[in-house]
């Protein structure tokens, strides 16, 4: 499987607007992954976006609690259906992102963009499967050397 973008310009800056952050969510939802320098940059936002926020978060309410998604990507958009889209909903996730399913990479990555986008409405939490160890047993590694050839998507995350 090769992956392709539909966009991808930088500004000068080295940032992306948030019309382009509006078109790779809009990519992610048609179960489509992003170029990896792509998901670099996503993750390197949400890294700076989450060192700066507290061990303990303040969480706006009303909001929808989600649990252990596991890569069931398709689960996840039904959850969005019934829900509500961000930003209009507030989401809480409980962790637990990937592995297990067969589209963990295109469930995490649109779960890290909608924090980039919308960080006062998405809480993101680390599961158990965010890590080294699991990721490595429970597929979330394969799925990445099998959608990009290598490591690096995994070691992005």
């Amino acid at each position: 499987m090769t992956v392709q973008s539909r966009i991808g310009e930088e500004t000068k800056s080295g940032q992306y607007s948030s019309k382009e952050l509006d078109t790779w969510i809009e990519q992610l939802k048609e179960c489509k992954p992003l170029q990896e320098n792509h998901i670099k940059y996503l993750c390197e936002q949400a890294k700076d976006i989450l060192s700066k926020e507290s061990n303990v978060q303040e969480v706006k309410c009303p909001v929808t609690v989600c649990g252990d998604v596991h890569g069931q990507f398709h689960d996840l958009m039904e959850l969005f259906k019934i829900g509500g889209n961000a930003p209009d909903t507030n989401y809480l996730f409980m962790g637990d992102y990937v592995d297990r399913g067969y589209h963990s990479v295109e469930t995490v990555t649109l779960l890290v963009a909608l924090k980039v986008r919308y960080k006062d409405r998405i809480t993101i939490l680390r599961g158990n499967h965010e890590s080294r160890q699991i990721t490595q047993v429970y597929g979330f590694y394969d799925e990445c050397l099998r959608k990009y050839g290598n490591a690096n998507v995994w070691k992005y995350f």
